[in-house]
């Protein structure tokens, strides 16, 4: 068997602000971080995130993160792009800490995986809705980085 084949198609930094904890719930403690903005470049999207997405985020009794980010890319030329951005992020409690406390960590320290859904109206991103998709993710202190790949 050959394995599949990645193409880059875009990094996207995306802004947040300050976590607003829920509270703790029978899958872990809640959390909802506001996403604020951001940029999106690449070879085949260029734009910007917009304002009023959020990433809720359940942080499980074994310390991982189920993440579910829901935010809208604008492209350059106009079109509208919505992501459903599932995933997961763990690693050492001392590693979780500090990215916890909003200090840097090279993203070599902990698992960062999602499996981006992609929705538009606009023919000439229709692709997006046709195949399979997964990022990588690095979180700074102001910033998520994410790169996404198609699967091919």
């Amino acid at each position: 068997m050959t394995p599949p084949q990645l193409a880059f198609l875009f990094e996207a930094q995306v802004h947040v602000a300050a976590p607003i904890e829920m509270g703790p719930g029978p899958n872990g403690a809640h959390r909802v971080i506001p996403i604020t903005g951001g940029i999106v470049t690449g070879p085949r999207v260029n734009g910007i995130v917009l304002p009023g997405g959020a990433d809720w985020q359940w942080i499980r009794p074994d310390g991982a993160a189920e993440i579910e980010a829901r935010y809208i890319i604008e492209t350059n030329d106009g079109a509208r792009i919505s992501v459903v951005n599932r995933g997961l992020r763990h690693g050492p409690p001392a590693v979780l800490q500090r990215l916890a406390a909003g200090l840097p960590v090279d993203r070599a320290e902990y698992y960062f995986r999602t499996t981006p859904v992609f929705q538009t109206a606009a023919p000439r991103y229709e692709w997006l809705t046709k195949s399979v998709f997964v990022a990588t993710g690095e979180r700074h202190p102001q910033h998520v980085l994410l790169q996404f790949w198609e699967i091919q």
